[in-house]
């Protein structure tokens, strides 16, 4: 799923990055075996409103409570849920959705197309729409109803017929089904609705999801299994989100019995791998996540592509991720991180050149830094004042760092620093997911404002190609144009780390920072 995630989050974004049990280490609880509740670490969710919420963390919990049509399974192939079987019309252009016959929602009430059509335009709510309101963009007539340019609802390509839903898109699109398996796209019961107010816990009383909500407090969240379910029953009748534990460290919660599931840090990681009893259930996960730099390029001095292609260029951004991540990432070699189906090898990272970086910020009018203004870089990663030292350095210019935790979105909204830091979890398996939806012109999440006609239309050249070499060759062609005109900086690839008792089986992570906990049980 993709989501978005301030850089001072990123770590507990990696919540839920578990991977596959291996060979025993130390003999998993019996209190697991004997009451058959899995107890997992994770923050409480700001928002379960599938249409409303915008980060992993949210996303991961409202994920169990609502069910799309399709999902995303471990070798990141698309595959049926609440619908039964899709069938493209019209060249691509069209997407019919065939619904499992006898739906129903977790109180045993209907859940029928006119279902998800609703739960569709919640995303498009003019008065609230999604933040992630660019992945339906490709709906026809989707995004002028969002920004309340028509009213007329049959120029919205989304209709139920029958037990059908019908999608007409703004072009060929045969990764729509893909889209849909993501949070944003979970159906809810018409009893929830749109609105500014976050929906928590507490007030989820029916879902199409493999749990429920049974009780909710501060500590912890607790889920009891769907009996009414597409799939049946989930195997583990009970799920614990524990929000609390008492200010001990994810290990010792862990080694208490406590924990069946946790993140541990990258510092951790290092030694729990020389453990006899904890190092086989340590689990290393390589997400479909980036983290990146931002420009705001809608106002000077980052307006100009000079000043942009100055700071890309005065970095060694390979060395400077290499002594700043202490083995949390990879470098970033480009916008789209390994994994993703479809991705190119070629090396997009700016070229470290700090002689033509001085040199371009000469012919921006700032030679040596001179008369460059103070600038703010909103983020909080270890890396974030090397890069700060650095520019000072090589091109003579300060930059303070800033850390924001609660409002980051917010601010990058209404009032954008001049550089900001981001994490980006993929929503599906797709380039697009970290090109177009991140910086296309108009998109949703472009905080920094960037437009250029050129990557647009490289991008949706890649999205109508039917030949795959083409569609890379396209992909190519757009990620080279954000090389030159570093809207963005991509820096790192994100590496997870997690403890999963020993017996738990399905707790695999397929790179999108979700787990199915419907497919969980435990081995006994």
């Amino acid at each position: 799923m993709r989501r978005r995630v301030a850089v001072v989050g990123i770590l507990a974004a990696a919540l839920l990055f578990f991977g596959p049990p291996s060979s025993p280490g130390r003999p998993w609880s019996v209190r697991a075996a004997d009451d058959g509740v899995v107890r997992i670490l994770i923050g409480a969710a700001a928002d379960l409103d599938p249409a409303a919420q915008g980060d992993i963390g949210s996303a991961a919990i409202s994920a169990q409570l609502f069910e799309s049509l399709t999902a995303i399974d471990a070798t990141l192939q698309t595959r049926p849920a609440l619908a039964a079987s899709w069938e493209f019309r019209d060249g691509g252009a069209t997407v019919v959705f065939h619904l499992r016959p006898d739906l129903v929602f977790s109180d045993g009430s209907p859940l029928t197309a006119e279902d998800v059509v609703r739960s569709w335009f919640r995303i498009i709510d003019p008065a609230h729409p999604s933040p992630l309101v660019s992945l339906i963009g490709d709906v026809r007539g989707a995004l002028a109803w969002a920004r309340g340019e028509t009213t007329d609802r049959s120029a919205v390509g989304l209709v139920a017929e029958g037990s059908d839903v019908v999608v007409r898109l703004t072009r060929p699109a045969t990764d729509f089904p893909a889209i849909v398996s993501g949070p944003t796209f979970a159906i809810v019961p018409s009893t929830i609705r749109s609105g500014a107010v976050p929906l928590e816990a507490d007030e989820v009383k029916v879902g199409s999801g493999g749990y429920t909500v049974k009780s909710a407090t501060d500590e912890k969240t607790t889920l009891t299994a769907n009996t009414h379910y597409w799939a049946g029953p989930p195997a583990i009748a009970t799920v614990e989100l524990v929000h609390d534990i008492g200010g001990r460290s994810s290990v010792t919660a862990f080694e208490d019995d406590d924990i069946d599931l946790t993140d541990v840090s990258p510092f951790d990681a290092t030694w729990l791998g020389y453990d006899d009893a904890l190092g086989p259930q340590l689990r290393r996960a390589d997400g479909l996540s980036l983290q990146y730099y931002g420009f705001d390029t809608s106002r000077p001095p980052f307006s100009d592509v000079r000043v942009r292609q100055a700071f890309a260029r005065a970095v060694d951004w390979r060395r400077l991720i290499a002594l700043s991540s202490a083995g949390a990432a990879r470098p970033a070699t480009g916008m789209v991180p390994p994994g993703i189906p479809g991705r190119s090898e070629t090396d997009f990272l700016p070229a470290h050149d700090p002689e033509g970086a001085r040199r371009l910020l000469a012919e921006a009018g700032f030679p040596g830094g001179s008369g460059f203004p103070t600038t703010t870089l909103l983020g909080g990663g270890g890396e974030d004042r090397a890069f700060a030292a650095e520019i000072m350095r090589e091109l003579g210019i300060s930059v303070e760092v800033e850390v924001q935790g609660a409002g980051f979105f917010e601010r990058l909204e209404s009032d954008p620093p001049q550089i900001f830091s981001m994490g980006w979890v993929a929503d599906y398996p797709g380039p697009n997911d970290f090109l177009g939806i991140l910086l296309g012109t108009g998109a949703s999440n472009n905080y920094g404002r960037w437009s250029s006609p050129a990557f647009d239309q490289a991008v949706a050249d890649a999205l109508a190609a039917t030949d795959a070499a083409a569609t890379r060759s396209a992909f190519d062609r757009a990620e080279g144009i954000v090389r030159d005109e570093a809207p963005t900086i991509p820096l790192t690839y994100n590496v997870g780390w997690s403890l999963a008792r020993t017996g738990l089986l399905g707790a695999y992570d397929n790179g999108l920072g979700i787990i199915r906990m419907a497919g969980l049980a435990w081995d006994r």
